[in-house]
């Protein structure tokens, strides 16, 4: 939030009080106290007061205190915050201590699109940003140890019990919010979850492994947790080399690069990215000849694409005059004869990024390069918060200018180019290699080898995330079943009415207003971000009509509406999962299935010893699936009855939702499994290198012989569709959903 915003603040403030004087405060005055504001929205921010004194004993928003400025040399992924969402991606984990009785909750929210742009740290572009790149709205680490639960008071003699979440009056940081908000009392964070899913409500209830439980910090910093994609070939993403590769065909001769001067390169530079209100540079010749004339051309149309060039006479002196011939344009479609046709058609690269999803990533590129995101391939969408090395495929850009990226954008990488002739398949990588740190863990060095010893050698059980089923009272899978059973009202009313959790202040407003009114145009009015799941159906309704809530409904992206159908699938999945090894074990039996290629068959029992746990699947439900030959099958089909579904036909009268089903194995063994357990004094240092800090050369840490904590660092390999929770849930024996590490962690959070 800006100072002028904080001052407007401070003024309300002020009335306030002068309208209200019985509430006066006493002499002693605290200045330019830092408090956390917690709006509705869960995006924690720093706002600070103005010098008005205000009551020692009057309830405000808490969790206020000593908070100190990180160090510039402090690496970046150190940063925090205390309260947020789970979310996590398909094989990757959010930020979540998994603490027993001590849960450091995440900022996690996704943002859209536009507001990660605006939000990127630019070091050319943007010099107001932090040296960091780090995201603004993060707090700075907590003094107190990670894992030890320290009440956070708002100043000397205030009681814990006095500290409450209080919503001022102000703008929104993001600008959504075009009306004042009046104060009122917000539930906190653990009372919002309490009416969230546990992993009991979505069938997670069992383990394999007979080890003791511990407890453990994961993603105390984002870079705690590092992802490499493995692509295709088997091979693990590393991002090793920044060099372009040469061109010969068409990279530029050295006269093509010294011809221009540093200034001339610079108004070019600004030309070309539209910097400037310039619509053309002119570059006088002062050795006119034909030759020379021919090099800058070649120059300003290999150094900068996009340009075009061309010869004018101005008082009897040759002007070389460069400009953007299809304005805006130009940098998205070059000319179509400047890419060479020997070069492949796609260039390939490793993007290293911290603290950004996939999506947003791309989006990033695609500013700064002018293209459209659609140009971008890749094979898996990995999470924000993380650190996170894959591939990237771009249609006919040159390496050149995305190395160019490197100098202007921060925690972002880019390298190990080459030209290819094919972009990237969603769904072609093998899987995910990760390392992750668990700090400050309570588990002896037995404990530690028995649950990673288990872990490597029989795994974990394979079950959908808690991420796959949202957070809030309203589970996604509910919406699934509600589409399968073609309940459209129930559909409307389950993804637009008020409900119990942790959503973003103008969200809520938009649910009341659609309670009150079921107007979808008035509620359209309370959400300034329109391209959430409710804007788009409520825009939907508003075109179509409230008699038409199939074509609203269809209005939202295809992905988007079957990963409620998906839901549905895996909230099956795993309950059924769940009956077949409470019933039968960690055994093959017959009448299991196991695939052979794509086919699924049954286990007969003279072939019984032919198999193992690890090749048993179990079908997500749909029309194109056998069953198991055992009481499971039974329980398939008294499940989806329950819900008014008919196992018998899952094909649905819009084609969209008709499920085909598919099969997945219930026990999952990682590979490439190693482990140590390190010693440290500084919870703020990172525990070991990531590809950036080998590519500049740091030093791997150095550990104390006998630290103050201990911490726990992991290496595994998961293929595809894996969630990497699942597996640490093993080794530490927890229940991963928000809402049982919230109510574990009420005090800590107040």
């Amino acid at each position: 939030m800006g100072l002028g915003a904080a001052r407007r603040g401070a003024a309300r403030v002020r009335a306030r009080r002068r309208a209200n004087p019985s509430r006066a405060p006493p002499s002693e005055a605290w200045t330019a106290l830092p408090i956390l504001r917690c709006s509705r929205s869960w995006r924690c921010r720093v706002v600070f007061a103005a010098a008005a004194p205000l009551r020692p004993n009057r309830r405000f928003c808490s969790l206020a205190a000593r908070f100190e400025p990180r160090p510039r040399s402090q690496a970046p992924g150190s940063h925090k915050c205390f309260l947020g969402v789970l979310k996590m991606e398909t094989t990757e984990v959010t930020g979540v201590s998994l603490k027993r009785g001590s849960l450091a909750v995440e900022d996690n929210e996704s943002l859209t699109a536009a507001e990660e742009v605006k939000r990127q740290k630019v070091s050319e572009c943007c010099p107001s940003r932090g040296p960091d790149g780090l995201e603004s709205d993060a707090l700075p680490s907590r003094e107190n140890v990670p894992g030890q639960p320290e009440a956070v008071s708002v100043g000397e003699g205030k009681n814990n019990s006095d500290a409450q979440l209080e919503e001022e009056d102000g703008e929104e940081e993001d600008g959504l919010s075009g009306e004042g908000e009046e104060e009122e009392e917000v539930e906190s964070f653990a009372d919002m979850m309490k009416h969230g899913l546990t992993e009991l409500d979505v069938g997670i209830t069992k383990f394999v492994s007979s080890h003791q439980g511990f407890s453990g910090i994961l993603k105390e910093r984002y870079s705690d947790f590092v992802v490499h994609e493995i692509g295709k070939d088997g091979r693990i993403s590393h991002l090793d080399d920044l060099s372009v590769p040469v061109d010969e065909e068409v990279d530029p001769s050295e006269d093509t690069v010294t011809v221009l001067t540093a200034e001339e390169k610079q108004r070019l530079e600004e030309l070309q990215l539209f910097k400037n209100k310039e619509t053309s540079v002119a570059i006088e010749v002062i050795e006119d000849t034909k030759e020379k004339r021919t090099v800058i051309h070649q120059a300003i149309k290999s150094l900068f694409p996009g340009l075009e060039t061309k010869t004018e006479d101005r008082e009897g002196k040759k002007y070389i005059v460069a400009y953007h011939a299809a304005g805006k344009k130009a940098l998205a479609n070059p000319r179509k004869h400047s890419w060479p046709k020997s070069r492949g058609s796609y260039c390939h690269f490793v993007l290293y990024k911290e603290n950004k999803d996939t999506m947003d990533a791309i989006n990033v590129l695609s500013k700064y390069l002018r293209v459209k995101p659609n140009i971008f391939s890749y094979m898996g969408t990995k999470d924000k918060r993380a650190i996170t090395v894959q591939e990237i495929a771009v249609l006919k850009i040159t390496a050149q200018r995305l190395a160019h990226l490197n100098k202007c954008l921060m925690n972002f990488k880019l390298g190990n180019f080459s030209y290819q002739k094919n972009p990237l398949k969603l769904g072609e990588l093998q899987g995910n290699h990760f390392t992750v740190v668990l700090r400050n863990i309570t588990g002896t060095d037995d404990q530690v080898q028995q649950a990673m010893n288990s872990l490597r050698q029989i795994g974990f059980i394979n079950y959908y995330g808690m991420q796959r089923f949202g957070t809030t009272a309203v589970p996604t899978y509910q919406v699934g079943r509600a589409i399968l059973q073609n309940s459209w009202t129930e559909v409307m009313d389950l993804i637009l009415k008020p409900r119990s959790g942790a959503e973003k202040g103008y969200l809520v407003k938009c649910r009341e207003e659609w309670s009150k009114t079921k107007d979808p145009a008035t509620a359209l009015r309370k959400l300034p971000v329109k391209r959430c799941v409710e804007g788009q159906l409520l825009r939907g309704l508003s075109k179509y009509g409230m008699k038409n809530i199939v074509s609203a409904f269809g209005i939202i992206p295809r992905n988007n509406r079957l990963m409620y159908i998906h839901s549905y699938q895996s909230y099956v999945w795993n309950n059924m999962v769940s009956k077949r090894i409470e019933e039968y074990g960690l055994k093959p039996v017959p009448g299991d299935l196991v695939l052979k290629g794509a086919t699924a068959t049954h286990i007969e029992e003279e072939d019984i010893h032919n198999y193992s746990i690890h090749d048993v699947v179990m079908p997500l439900p749909g029309f194109d699936v056998i069953y198991p030959k055992h009481k499971i099958s039974e329980s398939y089909r008294e499940m989806l009855t329950a819900d008014n579904l008919d196992i018998d036909n899952m094909r649905h009268k819009i084609r969209d939702y008709s499920l085909s089903g598919a099969y997945r194995k219930i026990i999952i063994r990682p590979q490439n499994v190693s482990w140590e357990v390190v010693e440290y004094d500084d919870p703020k240092i990172p525990l070991f290198n990531t590809d950036v800090d080998n590519l500049e050369g740091k030093p791997p840490p150095v550990f104390a012989s006998e630290g103050k904590y201990r911490a726990l660092k992991m290496d595994f390999s998961l293929p595809p569709s894996t969630y990497a929770t699942m597996a640490i849930r093993e080794v530490l024996k927890m229940d991963t959903s928000i809402k049982n590490q919230s109510q574990l962690n009420t005090t800590w959070l107040r």
